[in-house]
């Protein structure tokens, strides 16, 4: 016969707490910024449907200056110290991924046990156009070109925010550092296979090349660049100058460069 346990069980909670640690961090390679845009977003939730052949005669595919306004994210604070922003959540998966490749680290545990302060982080640097040939995700692959935003030389803070004891200030710098080199953030970077743009580096507070790109790509620098923005290569240069001759030839009305 069964007997009832009538003994009280103690129950030992361990007691979590969270640990700050900044970071400043410099793109090693150039960062492409390509949010999605106000049209596609309002397609979604409101489809227009298919055009027709007339509507796709008489209407522009591509608006590459428009295009580049569109793509990145921006801080609307004009307190706010630069113009130009990443999603903090960006950096957070970037992290989470490489544990994935990091022994005595899993991804699911990094994502639940860390995350980087904040919304939108601050990018500085001076963007530029970009434009280049890519491939939709249809089954065919079709080719397009796609007009974004891209900042050469960046450099951005972090505050990542992490439980302790379960995570350790080490290990979270080491993924943080690996992650820059494995995964980067922004377009075709590491993490999707073919490209290398988005990589970045940990720095000192006090590295000249860090504080100089804070000091040359802050907000204003920023709302300068983004009003007249220069071509970031010799092909953009190119393709750029070709579609406003020949839009305008058509009778097209397109965005153009502030002067």
């Amino acid at each position: 016969m069964a007997t009832k346990n009538t003994g009280e069980v103690e129950i030992s909670v361990l007691e979590i707490a969270t640990q700050k640690v900044d970071y400043c961090i410099i793109g090693q390679t150039p960062i492409i910024l390509n949010r999605m845009t106000e049209k596609v977003k309002n397609e979604l939730l409101l489809p227009k449907g298919r055009k027709t052949t007339a509507e796709k005669a008489t209407s522009l595919k591509h608006d590459p200056l428009q295009e580049f306004f569109d793509s990145p994210y921006k801080l609307s604070d004009i307190s706010a110290p630069t113009l130009l922003a990443h999603l903090a959540t960006a950096f957070k998966k970037a992290i989470a991924n490489t544990a994935i490749d990091i022994p005595g680290a899993k991804k699911a545990q990094m994502g639940r046990l860390m995350w980087v302060e904040g919304e939108k982080i601050p990018l500085y640097g001076i963007p530029k156009l970009h434009m280049s040939v890519t491939r939709s995700a249809d089954m065919n692959k079709t080719p397009d070109v796609r007009s974004r935003c891209i900042i050469p030389k960046w450099a951005a803070r972090l505050t990542v925010v992490f439980t302790v004891p379960l995570l350790k200030e080490p290990i979270v710098s080491n993924l943080l550092a690996a992650a820059g080199q494995i995964q980067g953030v922004g377009d075709w970077r590491p993490e999707k296979g073919s490209g290398t743009f988005g990589q970045f580096r940990l720095v000192k507070p006090d590295d000249k090349e860090f504080l100089k790109i804070l000091k040359e790509g802050d907000r204003s620098a920023q709302e300068k660049a983004m009003k007249n923005p220069e071509a970031y290569d010799d092909e953009t240069d190119e393709l750029f100058e070709w579609f406003i001759i020949e839009a305008e030839k058509r009778g097209h009305k397109v965005t153009r460069r502030a002067k």
